[in-house]
């Protein structure tokens, strides 16, 4: 093992507090210090391109093929993620090694306390296909605008007019140091995305060292539920644009699962759950069956399962 390590995350404030969080459980779990891990900023193509839909640009790759290029060219030794931006389906040269604890799953609106408190016709700005059906199901006589960039961006967007509300992750935002920004919105009432909250740890899957030191910050309840949401989006085989929420918790000796998949208009959605064994693959397999099979053309349509 050469040190120092070498982290490699994207540049944007929220990438960069996630790296130093998984390098300060390093130094923690191993007794190591500063000198031993080194985080390196890599400019991704997400962020670089903010004026379009991740579905017109090349989808959820924008965020991860960088890293992985640095990962497999050596320049970095591991890197970190946001889960919810990973493809479901990753390269079997590269191993998911650990995950951090998983914050708050919940979204935020900002703007207004709640969403029927908008103005007929008020505009609320997001770029994510999920959030834009819950809201149009909610409030179908609301605009939905483009909203792309940083966190801050996005606030600047509102603050500036651009729309009279927006949605961002409770995790996000309590990760910036910015946990009084907003009214958290219940599961009950908007189901997160999938793997919304957890950050991940990726390294290639010959460094059987490296995934065995990482392994000791890996949080087994949130590793198992994020796999068991993404067992289920692998199945529906949705994509960017494809509006779906799924959230996993431990329940007893195994885990609840509820997903729901939509239109992009909100007018339909489908949803479900389910009780699973504790590695749940099975059973999410299932369920993303049968949110299929109760949805029509038009929506399946919308998934690639």
């Amino acid at each position: 093992m050469q040190f120092p390590l070498r982290l490699g995350t994207r540049g944007s404030p929220l990438a960069l507090v996630q790296a130093h969080m998984t390098a300060d459980a390093l130094r923690r779990a191993h007794g190591w210090g500063e000198e031993a891990i080194r985080i390196v900023p890599i400019r991704t193509s997400g962020d670089r391109i903010q004026d379009r839909a991740l579905a017109e640009v090349g989808g959820k790759a924008l965020w991860t093929r960088e890293l992985d290029r640095a990962l497999f060219e050596g320049e970095i030794d591991f890197a970190v993620h946001s889960m919810k931006d990973v493809e479901t389906i990753r390269p079997p040269e590269i191993a998911l090694a650990a995950m951090l604890p998983r914050a708050d799953v919940r979204d935020r609106l900002i703007g207004v306390e709640r969403l029927e408190d908008l103005a007929p016709g008020a505009r609320i700005g997001t770029s994510s296909p999920r959030r834009s059906a819950q809201v149009r199901r909610r409030r179908p006589d609301c605009a939905v605008v483009l909203f792309r960039g940083n966190v801050d961006t996005r606030l600047a967007k509102l603050a500036s007019g651009e729309a009279e509300a927006t949605l961002l992750a409770a995790a996000g935002l309590d990760r910036l140091g910015q946990d009084g920004v907003g009214h958290a919105i219940p599961v009950e009432t908007m189901l997160p995305a999938p793997s919304q909250g957890a950050v991940g740890i990726e390294t290639l899957t010959v460094r059987a060292d490296l995934r065995a030191l990482l392994g000791a910050i890996d949080h087994r309840p949130t590793h198992r539920c994020v796999a068991a949401e993404r067992a289920l989006l692998a199945v529906l085989g949705g994509d960017c644009r494809s509006p779906v929420a799924a959230l996993a918790v431990e329940r007893g000796d195994g885990l609840w699962l509820r997903a729901e998949i939509l239109s992009e208009d909100g007018a339909e959605c489908v949803d479900g759950d389910a009780h699973l064994a504790t590695d749940g693959h099975a059973g999410a397999a299932a369920l993303a069956r049968r949110l299929l099979d109760g949805a029509s053309p038009e929506l399946r349509a919308l998934f690639a399962g």
